[in-house]
């Protein structure tokens, strides 16, 4: 892109002009005027889907019949994922009943104790009162805000006020394209684009991404100096964050740790057994085993299940489900250290809507079928899936 644009990937200088505007309209970007008719998101999720699809593992399993091995779209790659039996023992938490208790004095008293392991069982739980989320997620991420995060967060608000890189155009284009379109989130334009700019400029993400065990050293190219390029729909990641906190610099710590424990999981290819690819051949393992209705009628029908939800799974279900279910899975997410859950959700949601999809015949009514899931309640659809035998 920047070749057909004959723009420099390293940025340049913002003129005294572009300085000035944006330093006066920092509160309210939404108004800064800039044009993107020439720009486009540089992947979305189909394209990483389609990358996906094309990786290739072993042409053979050793004294196993070619015809004995189950034709799943990832089956050939061999990743070590969860069988439905042992999801249930991991999250078994949801399915235990416990007597009546105040849930805003028990936050309180778990928030007084300042420990994680305490704060993630209250997570676990599905039930987490609204005011009290934002603390318990800061705590479980370690992301209070200190003068250091305070100080780190003006360097990068000044390296976007002082040098135009390609990405801000990027960023404002996808924030366009999905949090400004979005009726849950559009009012969250503004800090959204404070907060994906400095995210773009923030060095300590990549190293704190190679850094993480199982992540093999990623390749060394320009671009942005977080190591993250911007595809359509990222920004989805850090607009739920938005309902937890009031400033800018606290939405943007915990965000970050978020992206750097889970997020950047769904967007690369690893043998992380809670990478993407992993959760795609749980997914499908799920779906053939505990759903073969739908798999053999998808089968029928020749319609790939992966490409139905995938788009679901690399942004974690955001920008899908209602905010307030969406907290509430990804209090899940924290509260068990696991993304298998999103896996396990997708096809909890196809199991919810099977009556309808068994009698659809085009990948365009599957869609449509599942394209609205505001009537989706995730702690009482994910404890009767577990409750089943």
């Amino acid at each position: 892109m920047c070749t057909e644009l004959k723009i420099s990937i390293t940025g340049q200088v913002r003129s005294s002009v572009d300085k000035e505007e944006m330093v006066l309209k920092w509160e309210e970007l939404s108004n800064y005027a800039v044009d993107l008719s020439n720009y486009r998101p540089v992947y979305a999720p189909k394209d990483l889907l389609d990358v996906l699809l094309s990786l290739k593992g072993p042409s053979k399993i050793d004294g196993v019949d070619d015809d004995s091995i189950p034709k799943w779209e990832f089956a050939h790659i061999p990743l070590p994922v969860k069988n439905f039996f042992e999801l249930r023992v991991h999250f078994a938490d949801l399915l235990r009943l416990e007597p009546f208790q105040d849930l805003t004095l028990q936050c309180q008293r778990v928030l007084n104790y300042k420990h994680t392991p305490l704060c993630q069982q209250t997570l676990r739980k599905g039930n987490t009162p609204p005011p009290y989320r934002g603390a318990l997620w800061s705590y479980v991420l370690g992301s209070h805000v200190n003068t250091h995060h305070i100080d780190h967060w003006e360097k990068l608000k000044a390296n976007v006020l002082n040098t135009d890189l390609i990405v801000d155009k990027l960023v404002f284009k996808d924030i366009q394209l999905t949090a400004s379109n979005d009726d849950q989130y559009f009012v969250f334009e503004d800090v959204l684009y404070q907060v994906m700019l400095c995210f773009s400029r923030d060095s300590e993400i990549s190293e704190m991404v190679q850094g993480e065990p199982g992540t093999s050293k990623m390749k060394q190219y320009e671009g942005p100096p977080s190591g993250v390029v911007p595809f359509h729909g990222i920004c989805m990641f850090a607009a739920p964050f938005c309902y937890l906190y009031d400033s800018p610099v606290k939405l943007y710590f915990t965000f970050r740790a978020f992206y750097i424990r889970y997020c950047h999981r769904l967007t690369t290819i690893s043998t992380h057994h809670q990478g993407i690819v992993s959760l795609c051949l749980l997914f499908e393992k799920l779906l053939q085993t505990h759903e073969p209705q739908l798999w053999s009628h998808f089968r029928e029908l020749q319609i790939q299940p992966i490409r139905i939800v995938f788009k679901w799974l690399m942004r974690a279900f955001s920008g899908h489900l209602p905010p307030d279910q969406l907290l509430i899975l990804w209090d899940l997410v924290l509260g068990f250290d696991s993304l298998e859950i999103l896996s396990l959700f997708a096809i909890i949601v196809l199991s919810f809507r099977k009556e309808s999809l068994m009698q659809v015949s085009s990948l365009e009514s599957v869609e449509s079928i599942l394209a609205d899931l505001s009537s989706i309640k995730v702690s009482p659809l994910i404890q009767l899936a577990l409750s089943r035998d």
